[in-house]
Order: C-alpha cells, then structure tokens, then sequence
C-alpha cells in the first residue's frame, strides 16, 4: 500500500538490524489506562519497534480521540499515521450547514489546507530518518474529496495526519515524543479548528457551491463549458499551478456571451463553449493551449484566489492524445482503424506497443464506451495522421490503401450520435474549419468568435471531393467484457500498491503509465485507484466496462479508504484509463 506523500517518502533502511534500547521481539506493555504521554515515556530507550505497542489504541487527547492506524516500523520509513477524531462543534459549520456533500467537500478542503500549514509549521525535525515530522498529504489547487480530513453532517471531523515518531539512531525518544505528540500536535489542531477565519471558511465554501452552480447549469444551457469573465487561465509554469502574475484576464466576446445564475455571487457572465465541435484557432503563445489547459483542469473546482474559480467545464469532459508504446486491449478500432495488412482484427484489436494513431484511436474509442461527454485535443499532443489526412495525401494514397479514418471524418458522427462534443485547439489543420460549429480565434490571450470568418475562408478555399465526412455508419459491436480477475494482484510482497507521484501507478509487479491522463492532478487520486482496481478485481466477470465503473462508483459511495490520509477521490473516467492502460488486462469476445 502506498506510503507518505512525495517528499514524505519511505527510504531504504540503513544497516542491517535494529540498534539500542535493548529490545528483544517482546511487545512492551502499555497500562491500559495509560494516557498517551505517559505510554510515550514508558517507551523511551527501547528499540524503535516498541512504538508498534501504540497502534490500534484509543488515547482522549484535548476532547479528540487519537488512534495509531499505521506506525512505522523504522525512523526512515513512511511516516507513522494518526486518525484523530474531534467531536462535533470544534468547527464552526453547524449541521445545517453541512447537508450538503459539496458544502461538506469544500469545508473539509479548507480545513485540509490550514491543518497542513500549521503541521508544518509545529514539525520538529530532530533526531533521526523522519523524527519529528507532522504533516498533512499534499493538495493541489483543486477541491477534491480527501481522506485526509472529512467532515461528516454532524460537525464531526475526522483528520489523518503523518507523524515521524522520534528517535536517535533507531532508539525510541519517548519523551521527544510526547513534546511532539502531547504539546507541539494539540497546540497546532487548535489552531488549526479554534482559531479558523469563520469569513475565510465560508467565503471558500461558498466559492465551490457556486462552481458546482455553474456546472449544473452547463447541461441545461447546452454548453461544455463556462469562463466567466475576469478568469486568470495562465498559471506560472509546467510546474507552478499557481496564477500569473499579470495575466489578461478572460473577457468573453460579446456573440458567444452567456449570463449564468449562482447562489452567492449572482449573475456571472462569461464565455459559454456550446455542444457541438468547436475549434480554437490563433498564432504561437496567443493562448490557445492555455484556454484549453483550463478547460482541463475545470472538470474540478478550485480554491479561491485560483483564477479558475469561475471557470468550469462537464464533468464527464476527458483529454485525449497520442500515447505511443501503450497497450491496447480488446477495443474495437473499426470507427477509426480498418482492415489492416495481414488480415489483423482491429474489432478486438490488442497491442503491447500501440503507435501514435492507433493509442489516439484507442483513446476515443475507450472515452466513449466510459461515458465521456466531452473530447479536449490540442493539436500539438495529438498524433498528425489520426487527425487529418489532406486532399494531396488523399489522391496520392488511395482509400482502400489505407485503414485510418481520420478524426476530422467522424467528428460530427461522434457528436450526432453519441452525444459527444470535441473542442480542438488547431493551428495548422485548417481543414477543421469545415466541421466547426464555434471558432474562437485567441489573440494576445482574447477571445475572439471567428465563426463567421471561419465560414468564409472554407468557402474560398473549398475542399471539394477531399471535403471531410463519415466512410458509413459508426461500427456497432458487442461492448467490450473485462475479466475482472486479471486485475487480481499477486500474492505476498509483489501484491503491493504505490504510486509516490502523480501520474504512475506501481499495480503488484506492473507498472501502469498514466503519464498520457493528464486530468489526474493529486498523487492521492492514482493511490485511489489502485484501491478501486483491488476492488474490482473481486467483481464475477466478465463485465462490460460499464457494469465496473457502477461497481466502482457504488465502493466510492462508502468513501475512501479511512485508514489512510493520502486519497482523494478520482473520476471514474481516470479509473477506466487505468484499467484499459494495465498490460495484464485480459477479456472475452
């Protein structure tokens, strides 16, 4: 099972065995009725594996319940990991306040972020490995549903937290620990809880439950997306989520405006994306990218302050790109790949080394059969010959020469018939104008509605008979069947799970590359997933995949796994990319 958060990571152990204290493979005895401080001096001087005599014990400490639900077995390991339970009102959302899960989420983010910045400050880095550490998991700008801290309707909050419990060499410091553990701890949750902004506290609240007003609306109004006006899009770097200084903020051109209703701040006006394919155009560095960066990152909301706090996007919208050398399994590639040389199936193709074209096909395929509403390509990730294939390429290699259908011929079929929209940043491609319903041409980061002028060039320079359109209809098959047991992990120490950073998951002895799911934005979220693939793995099979994101779906209801503080909650758009990415997938015809 995944460990810390990363920069909280697990190292290897030094040395051979443990050192000091004496201790001898004897469970110390703790007095059941011990408080946790005099349990942590009784400890002192021994062994480091003594402090394991603390797990699973309930210990009252400053009216909150702590528990010991994993401690680590060595100074350098992951950090220990403390469940405390505070009763219900220490934080000011009273039960009336809370009914809603998404009041819920956004109070427990709050509480998230401070709790992480007041541990931080009250870490005591001493002694050996992690001693002293108190932390929270790391988050990103986004509002997501965390096990870290969750806030039940009641008012009770329950909070995991990492403790690097101290120790100098590998020798307990019992009463280090119980300065960290009994002083430095409660006196930053009071802070953290007692002395909370209540203005800041609702303000974030209530910056979320308009967000979640704006994606509500977003279907209603036959829209993909909202940016209201006055959004920050760009952020400092590949690296830094935070806003740009000096940014232009987001005005929305007056013919593609739309006015949206919110519960605090009213009336938001902004650029409403409709169905249907809509192209972004405009020359380098003039905000194509970035304009569709956002729309990426507003399948969630975000904090106040974020820039995109206004800016959302169907929740059921997923990126696609190339991934060249992925695996491919079972998907049926008719819609875009046909016969291939040799006389390959391409209705339940399988690869261990897809090419651009044909992980890009795969990819749409996959998005569609997990119930995306929306499809977000830039052209730069994207792989040339999916996409389009021109009039002189088209003269030169005659069609029954060549399997690939490109996009640009089903990208209207994709939205008439399943039901799903596409927004495409192009720059080269201009053949796409042909297709378009909307055009926004980005100009020194402002929008501007070319639709019109989009219209007028493909009329000058008309394609003719190399004029985009379907080869039929879209091959309907038999859903894919997914034997669940062949996500199964292996027995003993190779059935581990670990994904110490965003985009990869270490599954049991595999590997699953989720560099190419770019909507993954918390380490937390690539651990919940390897949970839901654990869990799915029990399901009878085989099942479409379908019937596992309603099982997953239903897991997810009870919530993420409580003994751990460093999951957040995934899409299930996510989780079928991880499944479909598993090398060892297996399924039936």
């Amino acid at each position: 099972m995944a460990g810390g958060d990363r920069g909280y990571r697990g190292g290897g152990h030094r040395g051979g065995g443990h050192r000091g204290g004496g201790y001898g493979g004897r469970d110390p005895q703790i007095p059941p009725d011990a408080s946790l401080a005099e349990a942590l001096r009784s400890l002192d001087g021994r062994g480091y594996p003594a402090y394991k005599a603390l797990r699973d014990r309930d210990f009252p400490v400053d009216g909150a319940t702590w528990r010991f639900v994993h401690v680590q077995g060595d100074p350098f390991a992951s950090p220990s990991r403390l469940a405390i339970e505070v009763p219900s009102g220490r934080c000011p959302l009273e039960p009336v306040d809370l009914a809603d899960a998404d009041s819920r989420r956004a109070g427990a983010d709050f509480l998230h972020r401070r709790l992480g910045r007041a541990l931080e400050r009250a870490s005591q880095h001493a002694g050996s490995g992690k001693s002293g550490l108190l932390a929270m998991a790391k988050v990103s700008p986004q509002v997501l549903d965390r096990s870290g801290v969750v806030l039940r309707p009641d008012g009770s909050v329950r909070i995991v937290c990492w403790v690097g419990l101290p120790a100098g060499g590998r020798t307990i410091q019992g009463h280090g620990a119980a300065r960290l553990l009994c002083e430095a701890l409660p006196a930053a949750l009071r802070d953290a809880l007692d002395g909370l902004d209540e203005a800041a506290l609702w303000a974030h609240v209530e910056a979320v439950e308009d967000q979640v007003d704006l994606r509500r609306a977003l279907a209603e109004r036959g829209l993909v997306a909202f940016v209201a006006d006055g959004a920050v899009l760009p952020r400092r770097s590949g690296v830094d989520e935070r806003p740009l200084p000096g940014a232009v903020p987001f005005k929305a051109p007056a013919s593609l405006a739309v006015t949206l209703q919110t519960s605090h701040s009213g009336a938001l006006r902004g650029l409403g994306i409709p169905q249907g394919v809509t192209v972004i155009v405009g020359g380098g560095y003039h905000g194509k990218s970035t304009l569709l960066a956002a729309l990426a990152a507003s399948v969630y909301d975000h904090v106040p302050g974020d820039g995109r706090e206004r800016c959302v996007t169907r929740a059921e919208a997923i990126s696609i790109r190339a991934e060249d050398g992925r695996a491919v399994r079972g998907v049926d590639l008719r819609p875009f790949i046909g016969a291939l040389p040799g006389g390959r199936d391409t209705a339940r193709f399988v690869t261990d080394d897809a090419s651009g074209s044909t992980s890009q096909a795969a990819a749409t395929v996959e998005a569609v059969e997990a119930g995306a509403t929306a499809l977000l390509i830039d052209e730069d990730t994207a792989a040339t010959n999916f996409m389009i294939r021109d009039a002189r390429m088209r003269a030169l290699v005659p069609p029954g020469a060549e399997p690939i259908t490109p996009f640009i011929d089903r990208v209207r079929q994709l939205h008439a018939e399943h039901g799903v929209s596409t927004v495409l940043v192009v720059g080269g491609a201009g053949d796409y104008l042909d297709v378009a319903d909307t055009v926004l041409r980005m100009t020194d980061y402002v929008a501007h509605d070319a639709t019109a002028a989009a219209a007028q060039v493909a009329q000058a320079f008309p394609l003719g008979d190399a004029a985009p359109k379907p080869p039929g209809p879209w091959p309907v098959g038999t859903p894919r069947q997914i034997e669940p047991a062949s996500l199964s992990l292996p027995e003993g120490r190779g059935g581990k799970i670990k994904a110490d950073r965003v985009r990869g998951l270490r599954y049991g002895d595999d590997e699953i590359d989720l560099s190419a799911v770019g909507q993954l934005v918390e380490a937390g979220q690539t651990r919940a997933l390897g949970d839901l693939l654990r869990e799915l793995s029990r399901q009878p099979g085989p099942q479409p995949m379908a019937a596992l994101l309603a099982a997953a779906r239903q897991a997810l209801i009870q919530g993420l796994d409580p003994a751990h503080g460093d999951r957040a909650r995934p899409r299930l758009l996510e989780l079928a990319c991880a499944i479909s990415r598993f090398r060892g997938l297996r399924g039936s015809a």
